[in-house]
């Protein structure tokens, strides 16, 4: 798994940190931007705060795709209390780093998303743990076989924890899947790909081939089996559930696009 503090990475933080202020407004609505005056994109849908479209923490205006996403986002903004709670904002979130960070270097960010794949979790099988590896064995390759499918892209396995070099043509093929994706769609990826160390598990929950819970399962299995082996570790577990959080806010989000 990569320790990558990547660019969506470091939009998320800023947006926790400077999205975080008492609350100043009264209401929170939606709109078509093409009624909103003060909004110069012809097509979305933008955030109303009293009335005045919302920025993102780069002062990017934020319009984002479909209704239900401005819809979910005016929702956390109305929820909120005396003090805004970023945290309890994961759609505000993601928008505002799809636009911040995604769209002025998209092909930086499906780049970096696509190096997963050269050390996909799904590519790394234990030898001496006979239990374990079957489990990695039977419920790891069919999503592996399933990617070839998909995107033309077989990945190589490997035992032990030594890289192994992937194809390039196959690394290839899952960058431009990702160069496909719009900046919005591609940010959820991103999360998901990093939560899991899996970009293989993160396009399955995006293709709808996974729901989010099995993915996050299926990227915990060394887990489960170590902590059903030597009991499992507090700060272990919370690591894991903020991780299942974050897998099940972004696929959220993109079931708003």
């Amino acid at each position: 798994m990569h320790a990558f503090f990547g660019p969506l990475d470091r939009a998320r933080l800023l947006c926790f940190i400077r999205c975080a202020m008492k609350r100043f407004y009264e209401s929170a609505d939606h709109a078509p931007a093409e009624n909103v005056p003060a909004v110069t994109e012809t097509g979305g849908h933008v955030v109303l705060l009293d009335g005045k479209p919302i920025r993102t923490p780069s002062r990017v205006q934020l319009v984002v795709p479909t209704e239900a996403l401005a819809v979910a986002i005016a929702a956390e903004w109305d929820a909120q209390g005396e003090k805004i709670d970023p945290a309890t904002m994961p759609m505000m979130t993601l928008a505002a780093t799809a636009l911040d960070r995604v769209v002025p270097q998209a092909r930086a960010v499906a780049g970096d998303a696509a190096t997963y794949a050269g050390s996909d979790l799904l590519c790394y099988r234990v030898a001496d743990w006979p239990e374990l590896a079957e489990a990695q064995r039977s419920e790891w390759d069919p999503i592996l076989d399933w990617a070839a499918e998909a995107y033309g892209a077989r990945l190589v396995m490997t035992e032990g924890i030594m890289p192994v070099a992937q194809d390039n043509a196959a690394l290839m093929l899952f960058a431009r899947a990702l160069g496909r994706l719009d900046p919005f769609r591609l940010a959820a990826v991103h999360v998901m790909t990093t939560a899991m160390g899996s970009l293989v598990l993160a396009l399955a929950v995006h293709e709808g081939r996974l729901a989010p819970a099995e993915a996050f399962r299926l990227s915990t299995l060394d887990e489960r089996f170590q902590a059903e082996r030597w009991g499992e570790d507090h700060e272990a577990r919370e690591r894991l559930d903020r991780l299942a959080r974050e897998i099940d806010e972004a696929a959220a989000y993109l079931a708003l696009l």
